[in-house]
């Protein structure tokens, strides 16, 4: 018996057999439309729903041919949270569960969106892989460099339409400018600049406490070693600061513009990293930087940087976030938003390109509702129609990876070589012990 899962992949690869060759033979164009079903829902799942996942749940609750009909978290109130914004937005309850396990044996589930902390982000979509679900994984793609390498072995494995959420590769104006920057609009680029800048406070001293009633902290630990003691300054957000769980600044919000950097400059991998910062401002429980300047140098003539500031929210080039791409005729700068600039060597603004839809500074949760529509659609028509998917695992796990380096340099204050065609680290112990994790006992990663 065939599945609804089973059908619409099946769909998705005959409908790119038409786009190859044709309508199928014995179908008219009409009748085979209503056979691939542009009314047949996608079932959805949302796994990790407290801030931003709450966020993507509804921005796929308003894409037609989808429907978030589960919601999983081990916050029992971020799930009913979550929940009741689905049925407001699109009039269904969707179920709720709390283990991601118990969500994945679901036959009827087609896709999951995983939003969790960032701990859990290549564990899960691992798992829902060998589910025969589809994943759209929220940015960074994991929490170390050897996640990334057995993710993008695993979409290869087992098949399944993996996105990645650097929406900014779907928004019009940016791949505009991209597409401008590849047909030599500054000339020759030979450097990149990212940032982000932000007022963040201090976490402070956490307290040991019980865990909320709300709260499942064994589940919600998962793939990670164990910290026995609960403390008050964990959750909700600030675990994005702890070694254990996060990725620090440069994964929550550098991997988006060093991925357009790569993207623009086309690279890949480095060949040498180096960083440089520390936790300047506050003395509280924070363990990445809240200041950091990380250079990535491609084979002696290319470099990209980005600065990340935590605690100082001066902008650069009029915008909180953004990058800068530096030309032998001119520079062309993007902010947070739809838009851009370009200047020539005089620093004269040659073209300007705008959008109303823009980049909301220091929302945390859904800072670009209405620009994302484009990126949640391209991942539906990947599984409905086998379209391309504008930020594929590759895309998304890479850039990650850019971001580890410059983390794993942070940490072991250590410049070292990198080899260019898979980012691995050459002759630095140190800095190499850092390109896996330790796994809770059960949890390990495995293709």
């Amino acid at each position: 018996m065939t599945t609804r899962r089973e059908f619409i992949k099946k769909a998705a690869i005959g409908t790119t057999l038409v786009s190859i060759g044709g309508v199928l033979p014995g179908f008219s164009a009409r009748s085979y439309k209503n056979i691939v079903g542009a009314n047949e829902k996608i079932k959805m799942g949302a796994i990790g729903v407290n801030s931003r996942g709450n966020a993507l749940s509804g921005g796929f609750a308003r894409e037609k041919g989808c429907e978030i009909a589960y919601v999983c978290d081990v916050d029992r109130r971020a799930m009913e949270k979550c929940i009741t914004n689905v049925k407001k937005i699109a009039g269904n309850t969707p179920q709720g569960e709390k283990d991601l396990r118990k969500l994945l044996e679901i036959k009827d589930l087609d896709a999951v969106i995983i939003a969790t902390p960032e701990h859990w982000h290549a564990p899960a979509a691992l798992m829902a892989m060998k589910a025969g679900k589809n994943v759209y994984l929220e940015k960074p793609t994991s929490h170390n460099p050897a996640e990334d390498e057995i993710l993008m072995q695993a979409v290869k494995k087992y098949n399944i339409v993996t996105a990645t959420g650097m929406q900014r590769r779907s928004w019009p104006n940016v791949i505009k400018a991209v597409q401008e920057i590849k047909e030599g609009i500054i000339g020759k680029v030979y450097f990149g600049k990212a940032w982000y800048a932000n007022n963040r406070p201090s976490i402070g001293t956490g307290n040991v406490t019980a865990v909320p009633e709300w709260l499942d902290w064994e589940l919600w630990q998962g793939p990670a070693p164990r910290v026995t003691s609960y403390k008050d300054n964990y959750l909700h957000y600030n675990w994005h600061w702890f070694y254990n769980w996060g990725t620090g600044e440069a994964g929550n919000n550098g991997v988006h513009f060093l991925d357009i950097l790569r993207w623009g400059m086309d690279l890949t991998y480095p060949t040498h990293v180096d960083s440089s910062g520390g936790r300047y401002l506050y003395s509280d429980d924070w363990e990445f930087p809240d200041t950091q300047i990380v250079n990535l140098e491609f084979g002696g003539n290319k470099l990209i940087t980005w600065e990340g500031r935590s605690c100082n929210g001066r902008n650069i080039e009029d915008s909180s976030v953004g990058c800068a791409f530096y030309g032998e005729s001119g520079t062309l700068v993007i902010g947070g938003g739809n838009a851009y600039k370009v200047y020539d060597l005089k620093n004269k603004l040659v073209k300007e390109v705008t959008s109303e839809m823009s980049f909301k500074a220091g929302d945390t949760t859904n800072p670009t509702q209405q620009l994302d529509s484009f990126h949640f659609s391209n991942f539906l028509d990947g599984i409905r129609k086998g379209s391309t998917l504008n930020a594929d695992i590759n895309v998304g796990c890479i850039s990650t990876t850019l971001a580890h380096l410059g983390n794993i340099a942070q940490r072991t204050r250590t410049t070292f070589e990198t080899n260019p065609t898979n980012a691995h680290i050459i002759n630095n112990r140190a800095a190499s012990k850092l390109w896996s994790r330790k796994y809770q006992k059960g949890w390990e990663m495995k293709l």
